[in-house]
């Protein structure tokens, strides 16, 4: 392998080891500002850490078909030890910026979102109901001023039947006590 690639891995190793810095951080600004379950970090961490070297060995292969030498790791480590060095700050400040950003973001789609779609869906809910309520009213009074009258009416128009079932019933009570007593008088004992 001749120097032009090896300086160009080393290159490379450091510019992914600048890129693993700032993932990083990013990843513990985030997890520190949304406050993850703790079972949950340690997931994350694996999944960091497999991402990270799953992208160091794509830059490695892209720069030298992945052989694996010493200037590899010293690239790396020039490169996040340049990072934390210098620009680690800067992007902790800036990811939290960001967050701030897409939280205010957020707030302001959950507002719009209800004063658009959720305030006009209850109001028009409260006004069916109102609708509802003013019509089970209006049938209410409705039914109190016709339908007594009209019951009224039906009472008057089969009373006759009424008191015709009456005086029927009374009629089969009479015979039926009549029928007890000539029974206890003079049936068989």
């Amino acid at each position: 392998m001749n120097l032009e690639i090896q300086w160009a891995t080393l290159l490379w190793m450091a510019a992914s080891g600048g890129i693993l810095g700032i993932a990083f951080d990013s990843y513990r600004v985030v997890s520190g500002q949304l406050r993850f379950p703790r079972w949950s970090v340690h997931a994350l961490d694996l999944v960091y850490w497999v991402a990270a070297s799953l992208f160091v060995f794509r830059m490695l292969y892209h720069s030298n078909q992945g052989e694996l030498r010493f200037y590899v790791f010293f690239g790396l480590f020039i490169g996040v030890w340049i990072y934390f060095l210098f620009l680690s700050v800067i992007t902790a400040r800036f990811v939290v910026m960001l967050m701030g950003i897409v939280k205010k973001i957020y707030l302001i789609s959950v507002r719009i979102f209800r004063i658009f779609v959720v305030a006009p869906i209850i109001s028009l809910l409260k006004g069916i109901k109102l609708l509802l309520g003013f019509i089970w009213v209006i049938m209410l009074f409705l039914g109190r001023i016709l339908l007594v009258p009209l019951w009224k009416i039906i009472a008057w128009a089969i009373s006759p039947l009424v008191r015709k079932l009456r005086i029927a019933d009374g009629a089969r009570s009479a015979r039926e006590r009549i029928t007890a007593l000539w029974k206890r008088w003079f049936g068989k004992n």
